[in-house]
Order: C-alpha cells, then structure tokens, then sequence
C-alpha cells in the first residue's frame, strides 16, 4: 500500500543570494524542514534581459551540503578549495560544505551577456553531527552522467540523482541515504518508488498537476506533497490532461538538534558562534 499524504505545503516567494527570485516551500512558517532536508528553493524560472541575470557573490558555509540542480541557464561555481565548475541544463553540482568552505554561484559571462531564462533547484542536505567537520568535498556531475530510466516507452522517465530506481544507481555519493529523482509522467501516466518507512518523502511539483498517496492527494505547480511514514511506497500520478514534472525526495533522518544562523547549520548555539569566527579569521578561505 502507499504511503499517505501528510500535507501540501504552498511556496512562499523570496529573493537569495544577491537578489534573484526564488519559491521556498520550506524553511516557512509553515514548515521548518523534512529532515534530513533543511531547505528546498525552486529558482526561477526567472527570464533575465541581457545584462540583468545575478547570482550568489562569494559566502561561506558549514555543517551541511548544498545541492544545485540546473534545469535551464547557466551558472558557474568558485569555492575556497580551489574548485570551479560550469553548470548547464541537466548539471547537478553537491557540494559538501563540511568543516567550512566559501563559495560562489554565478550566471556565468556568456549568459549574462546574452539574457535567458534561469530555472533551476538548490537544496541543502544536512550532515550528522559526527560529519559536521567532515573535510570539504565537490562533485560535479554533468547532465550526460546522470542515469535516467525510460517508466513506460510513451516519454515518461526518471532521472536519477541520487538513489537507486530498479537496477540503475546514481553516480553521485552521499554521507547519508538519499533519493533525489526528476520524474517526468506523460498525461494519465503513474510513478511508484520504494522508500523505507523510516525515511522522510516529499515531492515538489516543478509544473503540471497530479494525485499523490493512498489519498490521491491534488497538488500542482509550487507546491509541496509531503507523505507520511506509514508504508513502503510513494506514488504520483499525472492527470488525464496534462505533462507532470516534479522532483521526489527522500532520506533518513538524523533526529539531531539543529542550529542554524544563515549560511551556518550547526548542533548548538557555541557551534555557530565558532564558525563565525573561523570564518572571521580566514579559516574558511578565500576565492582566488
């Protein structure tokens, strides 16, 4: 049987980073996290006039991992530890802040220059307290690397981030177990993914609508469905009329007390007050 619907969680609109737009389902009032998931923004999609596309200017991060999943435009990564990476349509870049890093996400030159339409995900995944301090780590996975898995032979397909879907596995490496798919249902199709009932599932519609749960629960575009831990399946189904794009996700919870302050996600208040200060003082570095 499949798993409930607990809730449906609506957006709420913000600006980040040096001002562009974005759709927050969580942190809100409304809901703080889904563990081990502390935030889920749904950039753009936001169609910016040459000269017009901003981005994040350099700022630090600790105690967790920031996931950046590009659907359309163009951005470009710099961190303290040297990396760089370009991002394109399909490209996933984890990033494992760790013990601290300074990063920065960007349009890149091209982009700016030419104007286009940004629409993309960051998420940030937070770590166990034995990881807080883990050394920082940079994957950067282009879009040819990520698996996908054809559902039905009519279109509909999943694209594997992190996770396993049959026999297909994602390339990219996680501390703690993680699903992170892109499902796409064509009109009237259905999806279902096993998921252990100790582990938290959501699934953010990125457009269309459609059914999840045992409930057949209604949710549409920029919104959350947040299922409960009560069986061993999620479920989503497109409507008769229309295309479904949505990202599931899933994870085991850490169960762990959490402190954050900005770019900082902490087990207690003595833990962010000593990253900002090796901040402060450089120990995070800096961007050549």
């Amino acid at each position: 049987m499949p798993r409930h619907v607990s809730q449906v969680i609506q957006t709420v609109q913000t600006l980040e980073g040096g001002g562009f737009p974005v759709r927050r389902p969580f942190p809100t009032p409304q809901c703080s996290q889904v563990d081990p998931f502390l935030l889920l923004d749904h950039m753009g999609p936001k169609d910016w006039l040459p000269g017009e596309a901003i981005g994040a200017p350099d700022h630090p991060h600790r105690g967790f991992e920031t996931v950046t999943y590009l659907l359309s435009g163009e951005m470009e990564h710099k961190d303290s530890q040297g990396n760089y990476g370009k991002l394109t349509p399909g490209d996933v870049q984890w990033m494992t802040a760790g013990a601290g890093v300074v990063h920065s996400e960007m349009p890149t030159v091209e982009f700016r220059e030419s104007g286009g339409v940004t629409n993309g995900f960051q998420i940030w995944v937070n770590l166990p307290a034995k990881l807080k301090l883990t050394p920082p780590r940079y994957q950067d996975t282009p879009a040819a690397q990520i698996p996908e898995v054809d559902l039905d032979g009519e279109g509909s397909r999943v694209r594997i981030i992190a996770g396993t879907v049959g026999d297909t596995t994602a390339v990219i490496d996680t501390h703690t177990p993680i699903t992170f798919l892109h499902v796409t249902l064509q009109p009237g199709a259905a999806f279902t993914h096993a998921v252990p009932p100790s582990q938290n599932a959501m699934a953010y519609v990125i457009s269309g609508s459609g059914q999840f749960g045992e409930n057949a629960q209604t949710a549409a575009a920029g919104q959350l469905a947040v299922f409960a831990n009560d069986a061993e399946t999620v479920t989503a189904s497109a409507l008769p009329d229309a295309l479904l794009d949505l990202l599931v996700l899933a994870g085991e919870p850490l169960n762990e007390p959490v402190v954050r302050y900005g770019p900082f996600v902490m087990n207690t208040r003595e833990e962010i007050l000593q990253a900002f200060q090796d901040y402060q003082s450089g120990k995070m570095g800096v961007i050549s």
